[in-house]
């Protein structure tokens, strides 16, 4: 390479790292993006129009409006009002899982409801599922992928080159880095976070966060000594932290949780 151009390429670049570090609210970690919030929320929409386009909707209406009640009142409190949020149910009892994509979109597979059991339940999934979002999971998922694949118009990509080539990676990117069926899971960290946000928007929304504990509790116990649906949760459950790690993180995170914003609803 020419040593002018080399010379401009390394500012460009120290600048554009420079600008990809963000602070996650709630925990005050630091985190690497190199996609802006609008094309997150963009991939978002379009992946899950492309997943709902494929899936079979619950027509249970007593369990749709549970998701979506829920969904609704923990959305309040996620302070996200440029998301256009979106709950759904999808039949099928053979994934134990749930999802959110950037711009608020939010499915949960039915076989995660026996699970959850009840409302609060579903809360303690709804706000975990929720927190990756506003975390940016998927966002951090892709920039690391975008890292380690190194190339120039990855980087040009990154600080805005549009080019259809450019735009497709990002899609395939993206659809590695978001965490549903096919995709790739988030790290135990991401998890681990995703576990305290998500409790910390349950408890604003009135539900007690005690129950997160009591739900991993039975996450664990559905995997011990089965097969089929105890090998689809622990597929679920593979990056995720160990059952005795998430529990000590969880009795840990309780009592601030509690005094800063459980407001138990009346």
């Amino acid at each position: 390479m020419h040593p002018g151009r080399l010379k401009l390429i390394i500012p460009l670049a120290a600048l554009a790292f420079a600008n990809a570090c963000q602070t996650v609210q709630y925990t005050g970690r630091s985190q690497f993006l190199l996609i802006s919030e609008s094309e997150e929320k963009k991939m978002g929409i379009e992946a899950y129009k492309a997943i709902l386009k494929k899936a079979k909707l619950s027509k249970d209406r007593k369990k749709v409006a549970l998701v979506r009640r829920v969904g609704r009142r923990i959305a309040k409190h996620a302070n996200k009002p440029d998301f256009q949020w979106e709950f759904n149910l999808v039949d099928d009892d053979k994934q134990i899982n749930a999802f959110c994509l950037p711009g608020g979109k939010v499915a949960f597979y039915t076989g995660i409801l026996p699970v959850a059991e009840k409302e609060i339940g579903v809360a303690v999934v709804m706000g975990h599922e929720i927190a990756h979002a506003l975390a940016r999971h998927g966002a951090e998922r892709v920039s690391q992928g975008m890292l380690v694949q190194g190339g120039g118009q990855l980087l040009s990509a990154a600080i805005g080159a549009k080019t259809p080539h450019q735009q497709n990676l990002y899609r395939q990117l993206y659809a590695l880095g978001t965490g549903v069926g096919i995709m790739l899971p988030y790290s135990r960290k991401n998890e681990s976070e995703a576990d305290k946000i998500g409790m910390i928007l349950m408890a604003k929304a009135g539900y007690d966060p005690a129950e997160a504990l009591l739900f991993w509790q039975r996450m664990e116990a559905a995997t011990s000594g089965k097969k089929g649906r105890g090998g689809s949760l622990e597929k679920f459950l593979s990056t995720h932290p160990t059952s005795r790690d998430r529990q000590e993180q969880i009795k840990a995170w309780l009592p601030e949780i509690y005094k800063k914003y459980y407001k138990p609803k009346k």
